[in-house]
């Protein structure tokens, strides 16, 4: 039996990339003008894939199969080639000889490209070196690649041409399969966990009709059967809550999210969220719930709960329950629990270099504050929990302390992955604050649409048992079990400017 030579034999060539395109065309043209056209073909019967036959070798060893894939490489001996062939798991050589195809056959498989799509039925075999191979007997052109594979035997490393074209990241980088294969096992795992604690999956409104009161940015739309304008939602949380209402007790949603802001290596305009809602429990059942879930997640995900995030080791088995004043205090050494006054809070602001916010209040400080001396440090899972009240509309408050709320965020690796309170239930309360909200927003900007949503206050007079809420990102979830640096590299399309 043949075997694999040295790399000098790899098909390599430098081409000119016009010329190179030029004379696929032609090999096209030749193609339908012999009655092979490869275009016309609609099915090629697939019985097998590559890293099936690798896992279970002695199961495939002397059996044919049928592979279908994308010519990766060749390497030419004559009447006897070694081809890389990489399919939908994978890749495998594949050893093709004249005497086994035909010599019509072997004559038209040399004129084929490096990208062209092709099926092999052969059998299965271990080459003298130890490689798992298939032996072809059939060979079948299914489709023709027009254009050349860039870098073909050094992956495609331009970030930029990687987002844009993800179809060649994904060809020329299996690694990059491998993060998308990822993130659909985080998801299918996330959706079990949240089944196997009886929450229903449900679906909401994508376009919502006005602005509410958040401090996101919406996109803006209008639907012209209803002459109407109309927003892409930042949130699913009023209509969940709505469901709750109507007494579906524990409900969560997979959704994407929009939002009209600022894009980095943490943000992209549009994302993939859960948000989960369970009646009869609180923030305290929240935390705990976060805590089993990332734990389930990554064990069955990852096999393991020590995670290896772009250089550190994050320990998913231990998490620190901090509340906000507690953590201020021990990274910045100011006791918000001994401040009295906004005044007061001001005044140590100014001596901190603190900067204020648009609305000096003591509790607004404090989580400019907690910007400033301690997000920075959250490197291993921590929860931070009683935020104030100003920045926290929807959280009910603290019974024994009421300008604090039972809501908290939880962050590893200096990132913010969730946010989660003992929902608000008093509609009177929350008018009042959905309308603080707003006008607030208005008068920081004038041109602003944002609205009450009013019909939010009347499902609550109907009444809203006491709920705990719960919203995390997935990507930063799948960035941070893939490890991966940037959002856009857990995203097969991320919002891209275009070129011109």
């Amino acid at each position: 039996m043949a075997d694999i030579i040295n790399n000098e034999n790899i098909e390599t060539p430098e081409v000119n990339v016009a010329s190179e395109i030029e004379n696929r065309r032609a090999k096209l043209a030749n193609l339908v003008e012999s009655g092979k056209n490869p275009f016309e073909i609609m099915k090629y019967d697939v019985t097998a894939y590559s890293a099936d036959i690798k896992a279970n070798f002695e199961e495939f060893d002397g059996k044919t199969v049928s592979l279908a894939g994308r010519i990766m490489s060749r390497r030419d001996m004559g009447k006897a080639n070694f081809i890389d062939l990489a399919d939908g798991k994978g890749r495998i050589q594949c050893y093709i000889r004249i005497n086994d195809v035909g010599e019509d056959v072997f004559a038209d498989y040399r004129k084929w490209d490096i990208g062209d799509i092709i099926g092999i039925e052969g059998f299965v075999f271990l080459t003298r070196r130890g490689e798992i191979s298939v032996h072809a007997q059939k060979l079948t052109l299914l489709s023709k690649s027009l254009l050349p594979l860039p870098e073909k035997f050094h992956g495609l490393k331009d970030t930029d041409t990687r987002y844009r074209q993800r179809y060649l990241d994904l060809i020329v980088n299996p690694e990059v399969k491998d993060t998308f294969v990822k993130r659909s096992l985080i998801l299918r795992e996330l959706r079990a966990y949240l089944d196997s604690k009886g929450f229903l999956e449900v679906d909401t409104p994508i376009l919502t009709p006005f602005e509410i009161g958040a401090s996101a940015r919406p996109f803006l739309t209008h639907h012209n059967t209803l002459d109407m304008d109309m927003v892409l939602r930042i949130e699913t949380e009023l209509y969940l809550k709505r469901l709750i209402v109507g007494g579906m007790d524990r409900v969560y949603e997979v959704g994407r999210i929009f939002r009209n802001e600022g894009m980095d290596t943490k943000h992209n305009p549009e994302f993939t969220s859960i948000e989960l809602y369970q009646a009869y429990t609180d923030y305290h059942g929240m935390m705990d719930l976060v805590e089993e879930m990332m734990k389930t997640v990554a064990m069955n995900v990852c096999g393991t709960l020590t995670i290896n995030y772009q250089g550190k080791e994050i320990d998913l088995s231990h998490w620190e329950r901090m509340t906000m004043v507690e953590a201020v205090k021990k990274y910045s050494g100011v006791d918000f629990g001994a401040i009295t006054s906004d005044e007061e809070a001001i005044a140590i602001a100014k001596e901190k270099h603190v900067e204020l916010p648009a609305v000096k209040t003591k509790g607004a400080i404090l989580v400019e504050f907690f910007d400033a001396f301690v997000e920075e440090n959250l490197i291993q899972p921590t929860f931070i929990y009683d935020y104030p009240v100003e920045n926290s509309p929807l959280a009910k408050r603290k019974p024994e302390d009421p300008a604090f709320t039972e809501r908290f965020e939880y962050f590893i690796n200096a990132t913010e992955f969730g946010n989660a309170f003992s929902e608000l239930n008093d509609p009177i309360d929350q008018r009042e604050r959905f309308e603080r909200q707003v006008a607030e927003r208005k008068a920081q900007d004038p041109e602003c649409k944002a609205q009450v949503d009013y019909d939010y206050i009347t499902a609550l007079e109907y009444g809203l048992p006491p709920t705990g809420g719960l919203g995390f990102g997935v990507d930063r979830l799948v960035m941070l079990l893939t490890d991966s640096a940037s959002i856009r590299d857990v995203l097969l399309f991320p919002t891209m400017k275009p070129i011109d």
